[in-house]
């Protein structure tokens, strides 16, 4: 006969940030931490009392602890932020770890490296080169990522955009792309010119929907202040307190670049990225990602991040392609 659950209790002490925060509105955040597990919590001030069993009491106790970390990161928590940790702690807590420290190390790490909350979970850098974007990011007001396809570059800049908007660093976004035809020509595509504009703009879309609820998507980019847009169109503007970012960058001009980079203005940031092996400008034309290469080395303030098959985050025959067309290269260049 299994013996009765003994019914424990600790309290959990918040600090460096207001109660409030980490409790929600009518204790709505605590309620959420009850619901997934068998404990009851009683706010206290700056305490909560947390009874139930002692393994029970370790994963709300853990919950707390990763819902503080955020909020004083954030300066804000949502009932949505509540869930996604709850549901990391819980998947954690079902790994079989030798040590529950090891366990509460990795929960930490884990929410330490997360850039953003979405509606399907969080987003975080899953390979060294992407985590060489994020420190290079904080530390860079213009950062350039040269990566092949598959390295996450437009997902995660995109990500530390809406982060960088969300937490007021920045008061809008502007994503651009070149709109170079890469084997079709946009006079033989239907419809008006938003029209055939759109498929080159739609990852940038696509992302952001991942990222934002859509109606609030739908006010910011009504109000402008997130705004998806051919890279020509930003000729002639000054940015001020803005993240931009120019995707596909390998498809823009030199003088497109420059025109880019030029726009910043105070308390602007940049990220640049693009492939370099996959520039679909006519063969005259000059690419201004590769040029800038030699031309914005060694300036304070910018920086490059060359990423490589090792950071390929999609399907993972798309890294045995990418090898493939580099031995394939390579072989022609030795032929020569």
């Amino acid at each position: 006969m299994k013996s009765e659950i003994e019914i424990r209790e600790k309290i959990f002490l918040i600090e460096k940030i207001d109660p409030m925060t980490i409790y929600g509105v009518s204790d709505q955040n605590l309620k959420i931490i009850e619901k997934h597990f068998p404990v009851q919590l009683i706010a206290r001030g700056s305490q909560v009392k947390i009874l139930g069993a002692a393994s029970d009491i370790k994963l709300a106790e853990n919950v707390l602890s990763e819902l503080v970390f955020v909020a004083n990161r954030r300066k804000s928590l949502l009932p949505k932020d509540v869930e996604t940790v709850v549901h990391i702690v819980s998947a954690n807590s079902q790994e079989q770890v030798p040590a529950a420290e090891k366990q509460a190390l990795h929960q930490s790490k884990d929410l330490e490296e997360v850039i953003l909350f979405t509606k399907k979970g969080f987003i975080k850098p899953r390979t060294k080169g992407q985590q060489q974007i994020v420190r290079s990011v904080a530390n860079n007001d213009i950062v350039i990522i040269i990566g092949p396809a598959g390295t996450g570059k437009t997902y995660l800049a995109v990500a530390l955009a809406v982060n960088s908007l969300k937490n007021k660093e920045v008061d809008r976004i502007v994503l651009a792309r070149p709109a170079v035809e890469a084997g079709e020509s946009l006079g033989f595509l239907p419809g008006d010119y938003k029209e055939k504009i759109d498929p080159y703009l739609r990852p940038l879309y696509d992302a952001l929907d991942e990222m934002l609820p859509r109606d609030l998507l739908k006010k910011y980019m009504e109000q402008r202040i997130i705004e998806v847009i051919p890279l020509a169109y930003m000729r002639g503007r000054t940015l001020n307190s803005a993240f931009v970012i120019l995707d596909e960058a390998q498809n823009s001009t030199s003088m497109q670049m420059k025109m880019c980079l030029t726009r910043l203005g105070v308390n602007s940031r940049a990220i640049i990225n693009g492939d370099i092996t996959q520039i679909d400008l006519p063969s005259a034309a000059v690419s201004g990602l590769v040029e800038i290469q030699d031309v914005l080395q060694g300036i304070d303030g910018i920086d490059f991040v060359y990423l490589d098959k090792s950071d390929v985050v999609r399907h993972r025959l798309v890294r045995n392609i990418i090898h493939a067309y580099d031995e394939h290269r390579n072989n022609q260049k030795e032929s020569k």
